[in-house]
Formats: C-alpha cells, sequence, structure tokens
C-alpha cells in the first residue's frame, strides 16, 4: 500500500504546474530522473540509450540560475534598446565575411537546397552565422543533465520534461552523449533545435540517411531550410527593404489595431500590413524591388528620423526561428550582406 501511493505521489509531480515550487515536489533530482527515464521508455526509447544518457547525472545549479535570469515576457514598461547597437554587433565585419565564405563554399549545394525547399541559400548561411558563428560556438551543457534538470526544477516543467523525451529519441538515433552537448536550454548544433525541433524537421541534406546537424553542412543548411519551409517562407519574396519616409510621416498613425497572442511586444512595434502600393501612395518608398500587391509593415524601431523598414511576411518567418525583432532584422541584413 505503501509503495503503491508513493508511485501515485511520483506521478502526480510529474504533472505539476510549472509554477510550482521546487519545494513542493517531494522529489529528489534522482527520484524525478526516474519518472523521466519511465516516460521515455514508454515511447520507445531503448534501454541502453537511456543507460548511457543518464548515467551519472546531477542536477546543474547553473542551468537553473540561467533559466531564472531570463526575463519576464510582460509587456509592461515600453522602453527598448536601439536596434543600431545590436545590428552593429551582429551585422559586424567577422560575421559577414565569414558568411561569404561559407556561402561561397557551398554555392552548388545551397543552389539545390534553394531548389528542394524555395529558401534564399544567404538566408539559411545567416541563420548559421548568428546562432553559432558557423559552427564555432555551439555550447558546451550536457543536454540530458540540463533538460532533466530544468525539468525536475519546476518553472517550465512541462516544455523541458518533453524536450529531455526527444533528446533521448534523437541518442537513440545512434548519437552519443559527448555529441549531444548544447545551451543550457536544450537547443543544439549548428542551428541550435530543440531536440523537438530536430526530431520533427531535421533533413538528411546529402543523402546519406541521416540529419546530423552537429558537424554536417550539408544537413544542417537543408534542416534550416526545412524549419523556415514549414513555418511558411514564400519562396521569391524579399523578407523586407529599407524605406524612406516623406517629411512629416507619423508612423504612430499607422500603429496595428491587432493583439499577438505570442510575443506581443514584438509584433506590436509593426504596423497595419497594408500593400506596396498603397504605401507609396503615402509617400513611403521601398529601396528595393517589392512588387504593388506585396503585402509589408513599416517599421522604425529607433524611431523619427532613424532608418526603416517595409518587412513581408518572410520577416515573421525569420520571427518563428527567433521571436525578437533585433535577431529577425538582423538576419536578414546579414543575409543581404552575405550576397553582395
Amino acid at each position: 500500500m505503501k509503495f503503491t501511493r508513493r508511485i501515485l505521489v511520483l506521478a502526480a509531480a510529474l504533472i505539476l504546474p510549472a509554477s510550482a515550487p521546487l519545494a513542493a515536489q517531494d522529489l529528489s533530482f534522482d527520484q524525478y530522473l526516474q519518472l523521466l527515464v519511465a516516460r521515455a521508455r514508454a515511447e520507445g526509447v531503448s534501454e541502453e540509450t537511456l543507460s548511457r544518457m543518464t548515467a551519472g547525472l546531477t542536477p546543474s545549479m547553473r542551468a537553473i540560475e540561467l533559466d531564472r535570469a531570463q526575463p519576464g515576457t510582460t509587456s509592461s514598461g515600453r522602453g527598448f534598446a536601439p536596434v543600431s547597437d545590436y545590428l552593429a554587433r551582429h551585422v559586424d565585419a567577422p560575421r559577414i565575411a565569414g558568411g561569404r565564405r561559407e556561402y561561397a563554399a557551398n554555392r552548388v549545394r545551397l543552389a539545390e537546397i534553394e531548389r528542394r525547399y524555395g529558401v534564399p541559400g544567404e538566408i539559411l548561411v545567416a541563420i548559421w552565422g548568428h546562432e553559432t558563428a558557423y559552427g564555432a560556438v555551439t555550447g558546451g551543457f550536457d543536454l540530458a543533465q540540463a533538460l532533466a534538470t530544468l525539468a525536475w526544477e519546476g518553472r517550465r516543467r512541462d516544455l523541458f520534461a518533453g524536450e529531455f523525451v526527444a533528446l533521448m529519441k534523437v541518442a537513440d538515433r545512434g548519437y552519443s552523449r559527448n555529441q549531444l552537448k548544447g545551451s543550457w536550454a536544450g537547443a543544439f548544433g549548428y542551428p541550435q533545435f530543440l531536440p523537438s525541433v530536430y526530431l520533427r524537421l531535421a533533413a538528411d541534406g546529402d543523402g546519406d540517411g541521416r540529419a546530423d546537424i552537429m558537424s554536417n553542412r550539408a544537413d544542417t543548411l537543408a534542416s534550416i531550410a526545412n524549419y523556415f519551409r514549414d513555418a511558411g517562407w514564400r519562396s521569391g519574396e524579399p523578407w523586407g527593404v529599407r524605406a524612406t519616409l516623406p517629411g512629416g510621416f507619423a508612423p504612430e498613425r499607422y500603429a496595428t489595431k491587432l493583439s499577438s497572442p505570442v510575443c506581443s511586444r514584438v509584433h506590436e512595434r509593426h504596423s497595419q500590413y497594408k500593400t506596396v502600393a498603397e504605401w507609396r501612395e503615402l509617400g513611403v518608398q521601398p529601396q528595393g524591388a517589392l512588387p504593388g500587391d506585396t503585402l509589408a509593415t513599416l517599421f522604425q524601431p529607433d524611431g523619427p528620423g532613424t532608418p526603416a523598414w517595409l518587412l513581408t511576411s518572410n520577416y515573421r518567418v525569420i520571427l518563428e526561428y527567433n521571436c525578437s525583432n533585433y535577431y529577425a532584422l538582423s538576419v536578414g541584413l546579414l543575409a543581404d550582406r552575405i550576397r553582395q
């Protein structure tokens, strides 16, 4: 009877709300880990994989510290750091030069991937460069330890428990624990996919039957392309172009009337969507090729007198990768510089 009651307590702890404090779990790390292992086993992960991926696991206090240091999602407070400062750090000479080298070295492969997925090669290279400096910085956390720790800690239990099980499934495809290292939050490989994203979208770019995003360029680029296609990238449409505004133009007059259910602070900074032809009628002039019937939103992040852009739906696809205007704008601009 005591054994049965203990099992029920353990099972209930696994589904405690993510906001539940650690003390409410009434579980040691080892006890909670056994629940995660049981879930992975029930979903088909082999005993050999579970054994090698969890041997000697202890909680990572550093992962907990970094997770708790993340900013909240509240939209209170309206201040934003200048985009120009971020762009200066992320669309810099070394990253541009590295991107051009990778683009040139993989030109034939990129052309084939673009034919298959419809995503321009320079966008793929820019994502790779932004995420890991073209594979130079991929993270050194033991993913099994980090994900098990964050699931046990409980702030975002559902997310990290699911990612731990997904990681076990990735490992079950023949990847060693040493290969499966990455960020404290579980992203790994050249494109920094979460394990669940890997299982859903990682692609074999060179036909060898594996999707190795940890060391294989072809697989990495094809996987990013597959992600973008899945997110709705429109072939042949740019992510956006610089735009000039007429004197006295007031972007706030065209503020969006929509409220995004996710990343609201990101999307609320964009204007209403209008066709490029309609923007032209208002005096907004795109500085690149955009058909008149293309829907675009106006974005002038640093205020009057600073650079502005007309952004298409493909910009929102970049936001699917990382919901940050700083990130998406820098990826688009880096891609443009790589292609030049």
